[in-house]
């Protein structure tokens, strides 16, 4: 046995467990299903037994209702088990009871049990009443019970959570607006009851930083939100203020709401709803909230000024009322209401930080701009398109401008010469970009400044129209940043075997991007072995694999050099799996980066997967990362520990991370 997470089942237990069952056993009964016809004749009969499950059990008609239901269930051991509780409901003994519950558990709960019975609905409902294994290291945290590869419902939940879809497809760069068709998954388990489970789902993805895209969780929450199950609701609503952390996200959550609401006579401004859109107001932080307001004025069609009248927001303290007064009635209303009002500290705050921000939109001089913006740390979303056209302006802004906002308008601001060579500015911008302390703030991970560097090396933008010289010093400090940036990947502590072939286009390039695929191969490759301590290289070689020399102390320019150089041929993805089971290595995740077209496969994924896995006794899994195809992927798979890449970015990385540590 595998270890109890729980040895007793106590009267309150097995109560709520009878409860739960009764309720499903009267929804059963009311139900139009087949069993119904058999006994028509005798209706009378067995429609009160939905009252009690004990009275249901002595009827000979509801036995044969009880027995019916249960094989709906897909599993006819639920009878003995439930036997088998009710007889343990008889016992006093604390050591009867102890060995009652394991027999319990080893001949019905077990996954190794001889009789396993509805492990995924006999205990669940009431959450703490779960009698299950805490060591079953077989099981991951998005199986469902039976084979630990079977794609689960809530598998598919994560992957949608994660970025959009329920498929084992990734498309990079890919963004489109989410729709019920692409949630199936996420149906399916409201439906089930199993809303609040839903709820912490999205949560941990929003908040851990699991999700490539935020969309599918604002989508997720807004649908939970308008479940018929009160808990659900409930659950979502409190949700609101923690998976929304910015105005852009609840604008968002609003608009997926009013959707989903179309076509319905009702609207969506409910007392929930203007309760939780209330709280996520009161709950800020004054100053955080007052620079939000006026960053973020207006998405998906929702201003402030909407969120708060429609959901007859009370301020919870006269900071927050200030910040309200402001949004609904204007600087001119604040100023009528606190002219000669005797305020507090944390007002007074407030209320000279929006000054600022009124004094800022009306002023025509640039020195005063400049001044204002370095004092009170202003943001360009807070000016006029007039102040943007001031090089000043900008050199002040790029002072304190978030280092990933920085890296994206590089090239503009070479070209409008604000950034121009031997300048002060230029320099101090390299000194930032190239900073551990700043690049250790921001996150930045080191594909992001390949994506950034390259991009500006390019000269010009994807649409041609502004063009400039790339500074030498800029390049030098970004490529500075690349290795140093290393430091911001945690590892995964998985045993990795990374597969090559860039060998048949060198010219060719990332979709959407700048990088040539031999260079994303070669960074990609350097991320692993930099950052995991068990890493193999191996490189496609003439129809064969070869080890690469790739190491952690390489730069890009050498490890690129390495891939390229070795003549590749048709990319089959068994292989790797083939030579890690032939050479007796263990591991957990197989990549493939590939830029050729030539998919064969001399044997079949899944099975060469599975034949590691029973060697190795490892949960392996594979990635196939085709760096230029877009829709070009292995075929469509029931086993969870295969993907497909189309093309190649940031989010890429994030989608194998969560699939190594088996959150998808």
């Amino acid at each position: 046995m595998n270890g109890l997470s729980r040895t007793t089942l106590d009267h309150q237990d097995t109560k709520r467990i009878r409860d739960a069952w009764k309720s499903r056993i009267h929804n059963f009964i009311q139900s139009p299903l087949p069993w119904k016809k058999i006994t028509r004749h005798r209706i009378n009969e067995a429609s009160p037994l939905g009252e009690s499950l004990e009275t249901l059990l002595s009827q000979k008609h509801g036995q044969k209702a009880f027995r019916d239901f249960l094989k709906s269930e897909y599993c006819e051991e639920n009878l003995d088990f439930w036997f088998a509780c009710q007889e343990f409901k008889t016992f006093d003994s604390q050591g009867e009871l102890t060995r009652r519950a394991a027999r319990i558990y080893e001949e019905f709960i077990s996954a190794e049990s001889p009789r396993q019975a509805f492990s995924s609905i006999a205990m669940e409902p009431s959450g703490s009443t779960t009698i299950a294994s805490s060591n079953n290291h077989t099981q991951n945290s998005t199986g469902g019970g039976g084979c630990p590869w079977e794609v689960s419902e809530k598998a598919r939940l994560c992957r949608f959570l994660c970025y959009g879809s329920e498929g084992d497809i990734y498309t990079a760069r890919e963004e489109g607006r989410v729709s019920m068709e692409s949630a199936v998954a996420l149906l399916s388990l409201l439906q089930e009851g199993r809303g609040a489970e839903v709820v912490e789902e999205i949560k941990r993805f929003t908040q851990d930083e699991r999700a490539v895209r935020l969309g599918p969780s604002f989508f997720a929450l807004a649908l939970c939100t308008q479940h018929s199950e009160l808990k659900t609701r409930q659950a979502a609503f409190k949700a609101l203020k923690e998976v929304c952390r910015d105005p852009a996200h609840l604008f968002s959550v609003i608009q997926y709401k009013k959707e989903l609401k179309e076509g319905m006579k009702c609207g969506i401004w409910g007392r929930a709803l203007r309760k939780a859109v209330s709280d996520w107001y009161n709950e800020q932080d004054a100053m955080s909230l007052a620079a939000a307001v006026t960053k973020c004025k207006q998405r998906e069609g929702w201003s402030h000024q909407d969120l708060l009248r429609l959901a007859h927001t009370k301020p919870a303290n006269e900071a927050i009322a200030l910040i309200s007064k402001y949004v609904t009635k204007g600087w001119k209303g604040v100023q009528l209401a606190y002219a000669d009002k005797e305020n507090s500290e944390e007002v007074v705050k407030v209320l000279s930080y929006l000054e600022v921000v009124e004094k800022v939109k009306h002023s025509c001089d640039e020195t005063e701009v400049i001044n204002l913006i370095e004092e009170h740390k202003l943001e360009r979303e807070q000016l006029l398109t007039d102040h943007l056209k001031s090089k000043q302006v900008w050199r002040a802004l790029l002072k304190e401008m978030p280092l990933q906002s920085v890296l994206r308008i590089l090239g503009r601001m070479t070209s409008n010469k604000i950034l121009e060579p031997g300048g002060s500015e230029t320099q101090a911008v390299c000194d930032r970009i190239q900073s551990e302390t700043a690049l250790k703030k921001a996150k930045i991970h080191p594909f992001s400044i390949l994506l950034a560097s390259e991009n500006y090396k390019r000269g010009q933008g994807y649409q041609g129209k502004t063009k400039w010289e790339p500074d030498s010093s800029i390049l030098k400090a970004m490529d500075s940043a690349f290795y140093k940036s290393f430091m911001n990947v945690e590892p995964v502590g998985k045993r990795f075997v990374v597969a090559v072939d860039v060998s048949t286009s060198l010219s060719s390039v990332v979709p959407g991007t700048s990088i040539s695929t031999a260079v994303a191969a070669a960074a990609i490759t350097m991320i692993f072995a930099r950052t995991e301590a068990d890493t193999q290289v191996l490189a496609y070689s003439e129809g064969a694999l070869v080890p690469c020399t790739v190491s952690a102390d390489m730069t890009l320019a050498q490890a690129t050099v390495e891939l390229v150089k070795i003549p590749g041929g048709s990319t089959d993805c068994t292989l790797p799996i083939i030579w890690a089971t032939e050479n007796g290595k263990t591991v957990d995740m197989f990549i493939i980066l590939t830029n050729n077209p030539l998919w064969a496969f001399t044997a079949s994924p899944v099975e060469s997967l599975q034949k590691h896995r029973q060697k190795s006794g490892a949960n392996s899994k594979l990635v196939m990362c085709g760096l230029t195809s877009i829709g070009h992927t292995i075929a469509d798979t029931e086993d969870r520990g295969l993907m497909s890449i189309c093309g190649f970015d940031l989010g890429a990385l994030s989608v194998i991370r969560n699939l190594a540590q088996d959150l998808i």
